[in-house]
């Protein structure tokens, strides 16, 4: 397709908020309009095209906003296709508003929405996103590097208080079905266990390990969590029942139950950590706004091409393209063998 068929594309950013985001949409506007296209953004993810919610972006509405942290557009959980209306409204307002392409950014559900909108031929292109790397067909998606830092920080910080007071600390990170954030943010900050859900936990033999370690002279202990991570029978902790619009339920939780369990058995005085949203907020990492702003321009060529369907990806140092619905289809789960590395510190 030429470039001169398309002179109006809208952007819209969807799921939850990360470092990285407002520089792919500076990406985008600044690309496009090399090109003499117009951008529109769409508020609040999914949701603003039900509501038809948008805003002109120029020059002017993305100065400054390459070290900020979440998304000038807003976003939401929003699942178009659990209600008729919605996407009754969203389709009607997609052509109300005339757009020749749609940029969609945000994780395997934002993008899951993507790929059945592309199948019903709507012009689609999807950039990846999310902070807890489980995305396929892209080796990272940006947030993750500024979070994997703010939780390494956050441990180092933690050692020298556990260390004082001779107490276990358990810092609960994100990560739902991949435990990638803990992995890199646990070796890199030293922690005596990573725990993930990939692989069960063992209350016990984290318990004797701690044993073993006070025998030695160690008389502290930090250990790492994933949100997602489960106790070996199989028992999710979970904050509430709580769904929301994707079917997805409340994580978090399991760094007080673990916490309780490990003081109770072992006897040593064990605190908890929850980093949450402070692992999702702030500025993005050199990394993320340089990887954002890659993916942002490779988004519009790819729309400049006609290359509907697919999403940019970083494959070993080169952004390409790859079909959102492969990148969908499967989580990323933990490469095992860097585990393997982790557990050499464990103990």
């Amino acid at each position: 397709m030429a470039a001169s068929v398309i002179r109006q594309i809208g952007v819209l950013t969807g799921g939850g908020d990360c470092p990285g985001l407002n520089p792919v949409i500076r990406a985008v506007v600044r690309r496009a309009l090399k090109d003499g296209i117009e951008v529109t953004g769409i508020r609040n993810g999914w949701k603003g095209l039900v509501n038809n919610e948008t805003v002109p972006l120029d020059l002017n509405s993305v100065s400054g906003i390459l070290p900020k942290g979440g998304t000038i557009l807003g976003t939401s959980r929003t699942n178009p296709y659990k209600d008729p209306q919605q996407l009754s409204a969203l389709k009607e307002n997609l052509g109300k508003l005339g757009l020749d392409a749609l940029i969609a950014i945000g994780g395997e559900d934002t993008l899951g929405v993507a790929t059945k909108l592309v199948k019903e031929g709507y012009r689609i292109v999807g950039v990846p996103k999310t902070i807890d790397n489980d995305l396929s067909e892209t080796d990272y998606t940006f947030g993750f590097d500024t979070a994997v830092n703010i939780a390494t920080e956050s441990i180092d910080r933690l050692h020298t208080t556990a260390e004082s007071h001779h107490r276990i600390m358990v810092v609960e990170v994100m990560g739902r079905h991949a435990g990638w954030i803990a992995v890199h943010a646990g070796i890199a900050g030293g922690a005596d266990f990573i725990l993930v859900p990939e692989i069960p936990i063992n209350v016990d033999e984290i318990c004797a390990a701690i044993r073993k370690r006070h025998d030695r002279g160690k008389t502290f202990s930090i250990i790492v969590v994933a949100e997602g991570a489960e106790f070996a029978q199989g028992q999710t902790v979970l904050r509430d029942k709580k769904l929301d619009s994707f079917g997805h339920v409340r994580l978090g939780g399991i760094g007080d139950a673990l916490g309780e369990i490990i003081e109770e058995r072992t006897k040593f005085e064990t605190r908890v950590t929850v980093l949450g949203h402070v692992q999702r907020g702030g500025t993005p990492t050199a990394f993320d706004r340089v990887l954002g702003t890659r993916f942002g321009v490779k988004a519009v060529e790819l729309v400049i091409a006609g290359q509907w369907g697919k999403m940019v990806s970083l494959k070993g140092n080169a952004i390409v393209a790859v079909p959102i619905e492969l990148a969908t289809a499967k989580l990323k789960t933990l490469d095992m063998e860097l585990y393997d590395i982790a557990k050499i510190f464990f103990g």
